[in-house]
């Protein structure tokens, strides 16, 4: 069975608005060796659209920054798989539309071959959690009191332990935790 990771950059405070956030070359190796690892990503509309907006384009004009255009190339060729209720037809070229419901789709996901899963929308994330399906946790806190924004974790409708698998820290003072749910 295949694995799904929930993986997102977050605050200490426990907010994951990118725009608080500024991810330094180690921090983009970081995500790009998470990426290698996996075959499919997970998305909701809001994200999938931040990210189409501006992923496709580095592919095309790359920037220069070796760690960013790295991940532009990485993330534009994995299989991505988008939970929307309103958008119709998807631009980029590895997209498709999810039809079905969250649990049963991603479920069949996971039973299918094939390397990880990576979710990377809050609102997914805290789905799939509530339905048991994330099986590991790679939260990069950024040394960031945003006071504000979007939490990760609300809505959660049960308390939910985990277990610390270990952890990473970057020169930035970003610290990855990586995480396992456990059974209560």
């Amino acid at each position: 069975m295949r694995k799904l990771i929930a993986a997102m950059n977050m605050t200490l405070d426990g907010f994951c608005d990118h725009t608080e956030m500024n991810a330094d070359d180690e921090t983009h190796q970081h995500y790009n060796e998470l990426l290698r690892g996996a075959d499919t990503l997970i998305y909701g509309r809001v994200t999938y659209q931040l990210m189409e907006s501006y992923w496709p384009a580095i592919v095309e004009l790359p920037t220069g920054n070796k760690p960013t255009d790295e991940f532009a190339v990485l993330i534009d060729n994995l299989t991505k798989v988008v939970f929307s209720r309103t958008l119709k037809n998807l631009e980029w070229k590895t997209a498709k539309l999810a039809t079905g419901d969250l649990k049963e789709e991603v479920s069949a996901l996971k039973e299918q071959p094939g390397k990880d899963i990576l979710v990377g929308s809050p609102s997914l994330i805290v789905a799939l959690l509530n339905h048991k399906l994330v099986d590991e946790f790679q939260l990069c806190v950024h040394p960031i009191v945003a006071g504000k924004g979007l939490l990760l974790f609300k809505n959660i409708s049960n308390r939910i332990n985990l277990k610390l698998l270990k952890t990473k820290t970057f020169r930035c003072g970003v610290v990855a935790f990586y995480y396992e749910p456990i059974s209560n």
